[in-house]
């Protein structure tokens, strides 16, 4: 059953991300993708955020909290590696700017490929990051279902309407069952956790990421500084896993904890910000 329940996870994940960054293609412009990119000051803020400010935080609480091995390893690949296809969905149940978001999510996707080979070994002994194997899974799931969606919208756009909401639906479905499914495989593994400081780390570069991307789109609006909190705040859960690999033992384990703490924690925070945003075309009182 385990089994079943391990193919359901990666089959709902790879529909949740592959239909989510074809209908994003199939909804959105080159343009509206690549305009908050045009801000340098912004564009300099997500970085620090992503890339400095999270993997300080992530490497400290390894370092100072009295963590197991495995533990201390879960939460620094974590802070590590930033960028995540799950963004575009929290942008949109926060009802901030898909677009921005989904060029906020290639950007740093893109550099954490960069980034996390050349950083990771330094701080956390014993791990190798084989640039390749996290770039071939962001080329082949993420970036070519977005442009071929990208293309047809450009091109075909009256039928770019008529299959994005199915692509949407799957990716929501997909969702769905990825998260039911990943539960109930590890549900054992979580409970096994419990009691461990993986969960408080965990918190911490949830709370260090939201906090440092709010603050790096200073003079942008409330919508737009939630966007970029969030947008920092989910990191690369998939390129953690695939340097995780290369530990091997509990530390994969305590990954997939973080795997799933982090999206569920950031779907009730992007539904409740979604909820108080302000209701568009709603007549003042």
């Amino acid at each position: 059953m385990d089994g079943v329940l391990a193919v359901l996870t990666q089959v709902g994940i790879l529909v949740f991300v592959v239909a989510g960054m074809a209908a994003m293609g199939l909804g959105l412009t080159v343009a509206g993708i690549t305009a908050p990119l045009r801000d340098a000051r912004l564009v300099v803020g997500v970085l620090v955020a992503n890339f400095v400010v999270v993997p300080v935080v992530a490497v400290a609480a390894a370092r100072l909290l009295p963590m197991d091995e495995a533990s201390a390893g879960a939460v620094i690949l974590v802070g590590c590696c930033a960028g995540a296809p799950f963004l575009p969905t929290l942008a949109g149940l926060a009802k901030g700017d898909t677009a921005s978001a989904v060029g906020v999510m290639v950007l740093l996707m893109v550099l954490t490929v960069a980034f996390a080979p050349v950083v990771v070994p330094l701080v956390l002994e014993g791990a190798t990051v084989a640039a390749g194997d996290i770039a071939s899974s962001l080329v082949l799931y993420m970036l070519v279902p977005l442009g071929l969606g990208l293309v047809v919208r450009a091109r075909y756009p009256g039928l770019a309407e008529q299959v994005v909401g199915g692509f949407t639906r799957a990716s929501s479905a997909g969702l769905v069952i990825g998260i039911v499914a990943g539960l109930l495989v590890t549900w054992r593994e979580v409970l096994g956790s419990v009691g461990s400081w993986i969960f408080l780390g965990t918190a911490l570069v949830l709370v260090a990421g939201f906090v440092a991307g709010w603050l790096a789109g200073a003079g942008r609006t409330g919508s737009d500084r939630q966007v970029l909190g969030l947008a920092t705040a989910q990191r690369n859960i998939s390129a953690a896993l695939v340097v995780a690999a290369s530990l091997g033992g509990d530390t994969v384990v305590r990954t997939l904890v973080a795997a799933l703490v982090i999206p569920v924690v950031l779907i009730v925070l992007a539904g409740e910000l979604g909820r108080r945003a302000p209701q568009v075309g709603t007549d003042a009182a």
